[in-house]
């Protein structure tokens, strides 16, 4: 059990750290390849560290061999959303909270709330889509999948084009790339070169922490389902959350609500595709559950940012309906 804890909070270090070289390097790959500052968050950073979860989705629905092995991808497709629409949220506004200098200040004022509202609004309407088809079976479902793959590359085009869009909120300076401190113009092959190996050691280090996850569960009184649904999001969505302390700390609010919005994006489209394609997509009451959750605090994110009423406390109240999300699981499903 010792073990267990101290690879589990080891992971969790090591993951923090690594993501401080990854948003970083992420930031200079995108200065010097022309990406706005927004497009950053929302396609580079989303894209980086989603890709090993939307790997770990391929690998159960393609190579699962049993029922059980594939529902871990399908509750994946689900699960990714629910804690980066509910928890992250939380956590940023939890980082507000904790900054004094910011604390009486409306969220809304830092960063365009039209150009988050109509990233949640489009995400809304792929997922309302994905759990509507998780509720019927017909023959020509799998087709479907390219639908959203089609979708993703949409909103990839439509960020780094950022027409129709306002101009980037003017952020703080880029800190100096952490493997090259006192070069003030780094080349791109030293800022690709962190960026990937940051990320080679999220991935292996979120592995790490998902499997003692898995381990502590039990000693919780928590079978393996409920941990699938209730811990494993939060793990697999520990670098986007932590993306967005880091950020946060740095003033670079637009850029954390980005990625979060961006990674959601992902796990709305290319999980689901492959969910499609391989799986019959059928949701269970739970995961059905979990999608109502999360339709909910998206239409909660939109009314706010329509009223641009988003401050740090009622962004840290998304927890309560994770909260919410895990005590119906618990009643209900167990």
């Amino acid at each position: 059990m010792i073990l267990t804890l101290a690879l589990l909070l080891g992971s969790a270090v090591v993951i923090y750290l690594a993501c401080e070289y990854f948003v970083n390097g992420v930031e200079w790959v995108g200065e010097r390849f022309g990406v706005s500052q927004t497009a950053v968050g929302t396609v580079l950073a989303a894209f980086g560290t989603a890709l090993p979860e939307s790997v770990v989705t391929l690998v159960a629905v393609v190579f699962g061999k049993t029922e059980a092995q594939k529902d871990i991808g399908v509750g994946a497709a689900l699960g990714g959303p629910l804690a980066l629409s509910t928890l992250a949220y939380a956590v940023v506004g939890a980082m507000f909270l904790l900054d004094r200098a910011r604390l009486h200040k409306k969220i809304a004022q830092e960063f365009s709330t039209t150009r988050l509202a109509h990233d949640q609004a489009w995400f809304l309407g792929v997922f309302v889509f994905k759990v509507a088809l998780g509720l019927v079976a017909f023959a020509w479902k799998p087709w479907l999948g390219w639908l959203f793959l089609a979708a993703y590359g949409l909103y990839v085009w439509r960020e780094l084009s950022s027409e129709g869009h306002e101009a980037d909120e003017v952020g703080e300076e880029r800190e100096p790339l952490k493997l090259r401190p006192h070069a003030e113009n780094p080349s791109t092959a030293w800022a690709v070169l962190q960026t990937g190996a940051a990320l080679v050691v999220i991935f292996f280090a979120s592995q790490l922490f998902v499997h003692q996850l898995e381990a502590v569960g039990p000693w919780l009184g928590l079978s393996p389902q409920l941990v699938a649904l209730l811990l494993s999001p939060i793990a697999t969505e520990l670098p986007e959350i932590l993306n967005a302390v880091i950020w946060v700390r740095q003033g670079k609010t637009a850029l954390a609500l980005g990625n979060i919005s961006g990674a959601m994006m992902i796990q709305a489209t290319v999980p689901s595709a492959l969910g499609l394609f391989f799986t019959p997509w059928l949701l269970s009451p739970a995961l059905l559950w979990g999608a109502a959750i999360t339709m909910l605090a998206i239409v909660v994110m939109l009314v706010l940012l329509k009223r641009h009423a988003l401050t740090a406390r009622r962004l840290f109240a998304m927890a309560a309906l994770y909260g919410a999300f895990a005590l119906g699981v618990a009643l209900r499903f167990h």
